[in-house]
Order: structure tokens, then C-alpha cells, then sequence
């Protein structure tokens, strides 16, 4: 009898199971509406945070949080695939690896959202296999203004969906040049979901424009010489020949992004520089391998979902295989930047010294343009060739700076340390007011576009002097060491003269406009009692005035020289205000 009642309890749990799959099946619509139009359409917004929701409802491997705003007023969304059971990510991080996908940076390149909404559906139905050592999160539309801006016409060279969102986000910007700067609620929301969770592995999808070629599928992976030592080793020499083997075993060719604008792929092309403004550039800095997917803009958009779709599995399986590879060289990496005397922070292309490379592309022919009546260029799909052509694909630095033991920000650079601690970037006010000696950048020179640029009139090719002074500093002024995880982030951003530091980007440009002068009538009296006290400055003067008829030709320049090197001129005049201490 007792037989019996077990043999009924087993069959009600039974019943009970089948019910429960029954009611998951009629209760939820799993279908992605890029599957329910045949491959021609993408989701919505709406219809992308809906069907996470729904997710994360029906599956506990899955969970979607709202963390921070965006520029549209609605926030950022991350949806994250755990099947460890275990809550706390820090103990997860001790023995997975995180990945960390982004979608809709650019919300008309939108093959990335509906291949991770697939994605994450299979891995939470076990549709396909669960990886054993990786935590997989997302971020299922990043642009949330962009995606809400639909339209069927801005993507002028793009073969599908039929609707899709727009590359600006709310206000304009392109997110995607906004990492190092953070003029946007996005990015702000986005440091806060990287740091939480500190990814060993980034993907950023999106779509090319440029050249025509025979591969639905390009890689964009962090540039390997800026990444340096072993990580970057490892990308170059294991991470990315893996995953490019991994897709040809499943028939999806894959070359290098094809960096080349209205002329031919075969005369060669060099790898894409991704300085931190980029999404993979930001990421480097935090020595996490990054990688944008760039599908090819010409081809079908249902072909292009489905090699994103590939590409991502193929990734997650690579690191899956060598999480604890990728986290111990993240490991050495980190320390590396603690005892590193040097940093590089400008790079160029190694003309010298490039890799060859199969490349399968179609012929371009110079024909004449029945719009212009000039020269145009014309792919020929009727002639594809596959050929060896030559890939640039390794940088040399051109100038490096030695790493100081601390930086000195003054706290009424509000604005840079605001950025600095939403970027877990550890500092300490200093107690009390002290004079300390430091090293001083004095800006020399700088060249600035005068076209405006992500809201901004960038300055380049910038210049400085180094000196060492006592400097006065306040109770509460910051003192931020380099022994730290973010040594790469504050150097890249606090150094003047690296390509993305806030200075380029304008956070200091009150410091290039002198604000106290001087009347010629009365500082003339001035002058000449200067010149009376001082023999060597007389000197100097007097040799100027010998050497540069322009100089000597003009007495209000002659008067601000003098100006200059006297004890009236204003310290903070070009004086770069972020201190060093060295090592």
C-alpha cells in the first residue's frame, strides 16, 4: 500500500512538472519579432525590455535590473544569464568569468539586439549548452533616445531591418565617442553597470560602413600594442586566431573591420586605433578584452542576426574553455600598471611591419557616374577574388610618459572628479592646507578643430613643459594615487597630451584665457624699473628685441613679454591644474 501512495506522489510531481512546462509554453511569447517577419524586422524598445521581462519571469537564470538614467528620461536596462544559483557577484567572480555584451550604441545597427534576445531565450530554455565558467550579462539597448527615434531612411547604405533606430542618442550625441568624456546620463549609467561588473570579456555589436566585401561578419578587437603585454599577446596570438576558427567550422568567414573609406580593400588597410572614446578603447583601460562586432551593412539583415548570434556563441565558448587563462593574465595586467616606470600614450600605424592576410573581396572598377559625370567607384559582384593582401594590424608608441606616484586634483575641478569617482577611481582629501613640492605641466602649444565635435572643439597635437615648484594646496583637495586598478584610466584621462585626456576634451579651457592684463600707460613706468633691478632679464630682453624684428617693431608685445616674466602675471595662465608626484 505504501508502494503505491509513492508511486501516486511520483506521477501527481510528474503531472504537475508537465503542467508547469505547459503553462510556461501558453503563457509566454518567446518568438523575437525579428524571428516573426521572416528576418526583416527588429524589435522595438518596448518590445526588447518586454521580452527580458518576460525572461527573467519565467526563467531564475535570468534577472533584469534598471540601473541609472539615460538622455531620454527612461533607464538603462542589464539583463544577466547566471545559472551558477550563487547571488553575490563577487564570490561568482572568484571562479567565473563575465562577459559583458552592449546593443543599440548605434540603434540602427541593430543586429546585436535581436541575436543576444535569441541568445539569452536559448541559453534560459537550454535550447543550447549553458557555459560552466562564465556569467553572461547584457545591456539590450544602451542608446535607449536613439532606439525610440525610429525611421526607415538614415541608414542610407544598409540592407534592413524595415524600421530602426537612429545613431544620435536624445540629445545628439553619438555614444560611441563618449567614454572618456561622459557628457551623458548614458555613459554615467554604463560606468556604473561595468564596474559592477568588472567583465573580463566586452562585445560591443554593431554594423559597418565602407567597403564592399564577400564577409557578412568583421572583428574589431582592442588594438593588441595598446593593450600591451601578455593580454595583448594573448588577443593577438590566441583570442582572436580561436575565434576565427571557431566560425569557420561553422561555415561564417570573418576578417578584420575593413578600415577603408571609398577605396578598395586589396591595396591593404590598417587595424582601427580604438583610443577610450570608443566603447573597447574604455574598456582596455580596465584591461578587459574588448571586441566590436562589425557586420557588413550590404548584406541581408536576417544573415547578419544570425552570424552575430554565431559569433557570440563562438565567443562565450572560447572563454568558457580559457576563463581561468583570461582572469589570471587580467590579474598580471593589473599589477603591471603598479610597477611599470613608463606609459605610452600616443601610437602609430608600424608602416614596416604588416601581416599578410587572406582577403575575400569583389573587384572595384573606376567608372564613369551618370550623377557627377566624374570617376566613381564601382564593386563588381560578378568578379569576387580572394587574395593576399596586406594588414596593418601593429601600432608603435610615439610618445610615453613616466607614470607618477599620485595625481593632485584641486576640488574645485568639480567636474573631473566627479567623473573620476564614477569610475571607482579611490582618492583621498588631503587634511589640511600644506604646500607640497610637485611636478607642473605649463601648456606650450595645441592645435584645436574648428568644426565642432560630440559637443566639443577638440584640441590635438598638444604640448607641454615640465618643472618642479612648491604648489599651495587646500583642505580637501584630492590626492589620488597611481597603485590602483584605474592607473590606466587616470593616466589617460589626466595626462594633457594623450589623445582622450579631459584636457583635449575641453574640461580645461579656462586656463587658456588670461584673466588679469595690464594698461600700457601704467605698467610702462613698471617695466623700466624691471628692467633697472634685473641685469640677466635686461639682457635677455635686449637679445629678443635683436633677434625678432617683430618683437623689436612692437612695443605692446615687447610690454607683455615683460609682463610675462615678472611677478604680476597670474600663475594659473596655461598652468595645467593637475599636479604629479613622482615616483
Amino acid at each position: 500500500m505504501k508502494k503505491l501512495w509513492l508511486v501516486l506522489g511520483i506521477a501527481i510531481s510528474l503531472v504537475a512538472c508537465d503542467l508547469s512546462k505547459y503553462k510556461l509554453v501558453k503563457e509566454y511569447d518567446f518568438e523575437t519579432q525579428f524571428e516573426k517577419s521572416g528576418g526583416t524586422e527588429t524589435a522595438t524598445y518596448e518590445e526588447t525590455i518586454a521580452f527580458y521581462k518576460q525572461l527573467a519571469d519565467a526563467y531564475p537564470t535570468i534577472t533584469l535590473e534598471e540601473i541609472g538614467e539615460t538622455d531620454s528620461g527612461l533607464p538603462l536596462h542589464l539583463a544577466i544569464y547566471n545559472p551558477t544559483g550563487e547571488t553575490d557577484l563577487k564570490k561568482i567572480k572568484k571562479t567565473h568569468s563575465i562577459m559583458l555584451i552592449n546593443n543599440g550604441i548605434h540603434p540602427g545597427e541593430s543586429d546585436g539586439i535581436d541575436a543576444t534576445m535569441m541568445l539569452f531565450r536559448d541559453l534560459a530554455g537550454d535550447s543550447i549548452p549553458s557555459p560552466k565558467n562564465v556569467l553572461i550579462a547584457t545591456i539590450p539597448i544602451y542608446n535607449v533616445g536613439g532606439a525610440l527615434n525610429r525611421n526607415s531612411n538614415t541608414r542610407t547604405n544598409q540592407n534592413g531591418p524595415k524600421e530602426y533606430g537612429f545613431r544620435g542618442n536624445a540629445r545628439n550625441y553619438d555614444l560611441n565617442r563618449d567614454f572618456s568624456k561622459a557628457d551623458t546620463k548614458n555613459t554615467k549609467s554604463f560606468y556604473k553597470i561595468f564596474h559592477k561588473l568588472d567583465p573580463d570579456v566586452f562585445i560591443d555589436n554593431h554594423v559597418s560602413n565602407g567597403a564592399d566585401y564577400q564577409y557578412s561578419l568583421t572583428h574589431l578587437f582592442t588594438q593588441h600594442n595598446k593593450m600591451g603585454g601578455n593580454l595583448g599577446k594573448y588577443i593577438e596570438n590566441t583570442l582572436r586566431p580561436a575565434l576565427e576558427d571557431s566560425l569557420k567550422k561553422k561555415n561564417w568567414d570573418i576578417t578584420p573591420y575593413v578600415n577603408v573609406f571609398n577605396e578598395v580593400p586589396e591595396k591593404g588597410f590598417s587595424q582601427f586605433m580604438d583610443y577610450p572614446r570608443y566603447s573597447t578603447g574604455y574598456t582596455t583601460l580596465w584591461n578587459t578584452l574588448g571586441m566590436m562586432v562589425e557586420t557588413h551593412m550590404l548584406k541581408p539583415y536576417k544573415k547578419r542576426v544570425l552570424g552575430t548570434y554565431e559569433l557570440m556563441r563562438s565567443m562565450i565558448n572560447i572563454t568558457d574553455n580559457q576563463s581561468s587563462i583570461i582572469k589570471d593574465l587580467r590579474n598580471q595586467a593589473h599589477r603591471k600598471y603598479l610597477t611599470d616606470r613608463n606609459y605610452p600614450i600616443q601610437f602609430e600605424v608600424d608602416k614596416e611591419n604588416p601581416t599578410k592576410r587572406e582577403f575575400k573581396g569583389y573587384e572595384g572598377e573606376q567608372i564613369t557616374s551618370e550623377v557627377t559625370g566624374k570617376k566613381r567607384l564601382k564593386y563588381n559582384r560578378d568578379k569576387p577574388f580572394t587574395k593576399e593582401i596586406e594588414y596593418y594590424n601593429n601600432f608603435k608608441p610615439t610618445k610615453e610618459i613616466e607614470i607618477p606616484r599620485a595625481y593632485i586634483v584641486p576640488q574645485g575641478w568639480w567636474q573631473v572628479i566627479e567623473r573620476l569617482k564614477l569610475n571607482d577611481i579611490q582618492m583621498e582629501p588631503i587634511a589640511q592646507d600644506t604646500v607640497i613640492k610637485v611636478e607642473v605641466y605649463h601648456i606650450d602649444d595645441f592645435k584645436t578643430s574648428d568644426k565642432p565635435f560630440e559637443g566639443h572643439y577638440l584640441h590635438s597635437d598638444t604640448k607641454v613643459t615640465k618643472s618642479t615648484k612648491n604648489v599651495h594646496f587646500r583642505k580637501g583637495d584630492y590626492l589620488i594615487t597611481t597603485f590602483q586598478d584605474g592607473a590606466r584610466y587616470l593616466i589617460e584621462t589626466l595626462e594633457p597630451e594623450a589623445v582622450d585626456s579631459f584636457f583635449n576634451w575641453n574640461f580645461f579651457d579656462t586656463i587658456l584665457q588670461q584673466k588679469e592684463g595690464f594698461s600700457p600707460y601704467v605698467f610702462e613706468d613698471v617695466a623700466a624699473q624691471l628692467l633697472e633691478d634685473d641685469a640677466e632679464l635686461k639682457k635677455e630682453f635686449e637679445e629678443k628685441k635683436r633677434k625678432d624684428p617683430d618683437f623689436r617693431n612692437n612695443s605692446y608685445e615687447q610690454l607683455d613679454w615683460l609682463h610675462k616674466h615678472s611677478k604680476y602675471y597670474e600663475k594659473a595662465h596655461l598652468r595645467y591644474p593637475i599636479f604629479r608626484l613622482p615616483r
